[in-house]
Protein backbone atom coordinates (compact mmCIF):
# COMPACT_ATOMS: atom_id res chain seq x y z
CA UNK A 1 0.00 0.00 0.00
CA UNK A 2 1.68 3.60 -1.10
CA UNK A 3 1.12 6.11 1.43
CA UNK A 4 -0.43 9.54 -0.01
CA UNK A 5 1.25 11.43 2.04
CA UNK A 6 3.76 12.13 -0.90
CA UNK A 7 1.36 13.73 -3.06
CA UNK A 8 3.03 17.15 -3.59
CA UNK A 9 6.88 16.19 -3.12
CA UNK A 10 8.91 18.46 -5.23
CA UNK A 11 11.87 16.15 -6.27
CA UNK A 12 15.52 18.04 -6.52
CA UNK A 13 15.41 20.36 -9.93
CA UNK A 14 18.57 19.04 -12.34
CA UNK A 15 19.62 20.87 -15.26
CA UNK A 16 20.74 19.41 -18.77
CA UNK A 17 21.83 20.42 -21.79
CA UNK A 18 20.45 18.78 -25.12
CA UNK A 19 23.10 17.28 -27.16
CA UNK A 20 22.88 17.22 -31.11
CA UNK A 21 24.81 13.71 -30.59
CA UNK A 22 22.03 12.67 -28.09
CA UNK A 23 19.04 13.98 -30.93
CA UNK A 24 21.11 12.09 -34.07
CA UNK A 25 21.37 8.83 -31.50
CA UNK A 26 17.49 9.28 -30.20
CA UNK A 27 16.43 9.72 -33.66
CA UNK A 28 18.18 7.00 -34.71
CA UNK A 29 16.55 4.57 -32.11
CA UNK A 30 13.39 5.61 -33.34
CA UNK A 31 13.91 6.09 -37.34
CA UNK A 32 13.51 9.73 -37.50
CA UNK A 33 15.62 9.81 -40.82
CA UNK A 34 14.89 14.05 -41.31
CA UNK A 35 18.07 15.62 -41.92
CA UNK A 36 17.03 18.38 -39.58
CA UNK A 37 17.68 15.94 -36.53
CA UNK A 38 20.92 15.15 -38.25
CA UNK A 39 22.60 18.37 -39.73
CA UNK A 40 22.89 21.79 -38.25
CA UNK A 41 23.34 23.46 -42.11
CA UNK A 42 19.62 21.70 -42.63
CA UNK A 43 17.85 22.23 -39.54
CA UNK A 44 19.04 26.81 -40.31
CA UNK A 45 18.00 26.15 -43.75
CA UNK A 46 14.64 24.85 -42.48
CA UNK A 47 14.55 28.31 -40.27
CA UNK A 48 15.61 26.22 -37.02
CA UNK A 49 18.04 28.30 -34.99
CA UNK A 50 20.08 25.06 -34.45
CA UNK A 51 19.45 21.16 -34.59
CA UNK A 52 15.48 21.10 -33.04
CA UNK A 53 14.62 18.49 -30.74
CA UNK A 54 11.75 15.69 -31.34
CA UNK A 55 9.09 16.27 -29.28
CA UNK A 56 9.24 12.53 -28.05
CA UNK A 57 13.16 13.27 -27.34
CA UNK A 58 12.14 15.47 -23.98
CA UNK A 59 11.72 12.03 -22.41
CA UNK A 60 15.24 11.58 -22.68
CA UNK A 61 16.07 14.93 -21.37
CA UNK A 62 13.67 14.24 -18.34
CA UNK A 63 15.87 10.86 -17.82
CA UNK A 64 19.25 12.51 -17.28
CA UNK A 65 18.10 12.53 -13.48
CA UNK A 66 21.08 12.48 -11.44
CA UNK A 67 18.64 10.96 -8.81
CA UNK A 68 17.98 8.06 -11.25
CA UNK A 69 14.82 5.95 -9.42
CA UNK A 70 13.99 9.24 -7.27
CA UNK A 71 10.18 8.21 -7.59
CA UNK A 72 10.62 4.31 -6.53
CA UNK A 73 12.81 5.56 -3.90
CA UNK A 74 10.87 7.98 -2.39
CA UNK A 75 7.83 4.93 -2.76
CA UNK A 76 9.88 2.57 -1.73
CA UNK A 77 8.77 0.66 -3.95
CA UNK A 78 10.48 -2.59 -6.47
CA UNK A 79 11.24 -1.68 -10.21
CA UNK A 80 10.13 -5.18 -10.64
CA UNK A 81 6.57 -4.10 -9.39
CA UNK A 82 5.74 -0.96 -11.74
CA UNK A 83 4.63 -0.80 -15.04
CA UNK A 84 4.22 2.48 -17.25
CA UNK A 85 0.81 3.65 -17.53
CA UNK A 86 0.70 6.71 -19.19
CA UNK A 87 2.25 10.20 -20.37
CA UNK A 88 1.74 13.12 -21.71
CA UNK A 89 3.19 16.39 -22.85
CA UNK A 90 2.14 19.92 -23.24
CA UNK A 91 4.81 21.54 -25.54
CA UNK A 92 4.95 25.12 -24.85
CA UNK A 93 8.28 26.29 -26.66
CA UNK A 94 10.64 24.41 -29.30
CA UNK A 95 13.87 23.02 -27.86
CA UNK A 96 17.06 23.28 -29.69
CA UNK A 97 20.92 21.62 -29.55
CA UNK A 98 22.52 23.55 -27.50
CA UNK A 99 19.62 24.34 -24.71
CA UNK A 100 20.29 24.16 -21.25
CA UNK A 101 16.58 22.35 -19.57
CA UNK A 102 16.10 22.59 -15.69
CA UNK A 103 13.45 19.98 -14.90
CA UNK A 104 11.16 20.24 -11.61
CA UNK A 105 9.11 16.90 -11.32
CA UNK A 106 6.55 16.39 -8.13
CA UNK A 107 4.23 14.15 -7.18
CA UNK A 108 0.76 15.13 -8.38
CA UNK A 109 -2.01 12.02 -7.22
CA UNK A 110 -1.37 8.37 -5.51
CA UNK A 111 -4.86 6.34 -5.98
CA UNK A 112 -5.81 2.70 -5.98
CA UNK A 113 -7.69 0.57 -8.07
CA UNK A 114 -9.01 -2.84 -8.20
CA UNK A 115 -9.35 -2.88 -4.22
CA UNK A 116 -5.32 -2.18 -3.73
CA UNK A 117 -4.31 -4.35 -6.49
CA UNK A 118 -3.07 -1.46 -8.61
CA UNK A 119 -1.47 2.00 -7.49
CA UNK A 120 -1.57 4.60 -9.60
CA UNK A 121 1.23 7.46 -8.83
CA UNK A 122 0.53 10.40 -11.62
CA UNK A 123 3.20 13.01 -11.53
CA UNK A 124 4.41 16.18 -13.22
CA UNK A 125 7.37 17.71 -14.54
CA UNK A 126 8.16 21.45 -15.63
CA UNK A 127 10.85 21.83 -18.39
CA UNK A 128 12.22 25.10 -17.98
CA UNK A 129 14.92 26.75 -20.71
CA UNK A 130 17.65 27.54 -18.13
CA UNK A 131 18.55 30.98 -19.84
CA UNK A 132 15.14 32.47 -20.29
CA UNK A 133 13.56 30.94 -17.41
CA UNK A 134 10.37 30.31 -19.99
CA UNK A 135 8.70 26.82 -19.74
CA UNK A 136 9.19 24.83 -22.52
CA UNK A 137 6.97 21.75 -21.74
CA UNK A 138 5.24 20.45 -19.33
CA UNK A 139 5.32 16.23 -18.91
CA UNK A 140 2.58 14.32 -16.85
CA UNK A 141 3.13 10.57 -16.05
CA UNK A 142 1.33 7.89 -14.73
CA UNK A 143 3.06 5.14 -13.29
CA UNK A 144 1.35 2.02 -11.98
CA UNK A 145 2.65 -0.28 -8.91
CA UNK A 146 1.27 -3.67 -8.10
CA UNK A 147 0.41 -4.53 -5.05
CA UNK A 148 2.18 -8.22 -4.56
CA UNK A 149 0.26 -8.52 -1.62
CA UNK A 150 -3.29 -8.37 -3.18
CA UNK A 151 -2.52 -11.91 -4.44
CA UNK A 152 -2.54 -13.24 -1.19
CA UNK A 153 -6.31 -12.03 -0.06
Amino acid sequence: MLDKKHIGHKFNAFTTVVEAGKIRLFCKAIGEEDAIYQDEAAAKAAGYRAIPAPPTYLTAVTNDDPDKGGLLKLLNVDIGLILHGEQHYEYLAPVHAGDRITCQSQVMDIYDKKGGALWFVVSETSLTDAATGKAVARARGVTVVRNPDAAKK
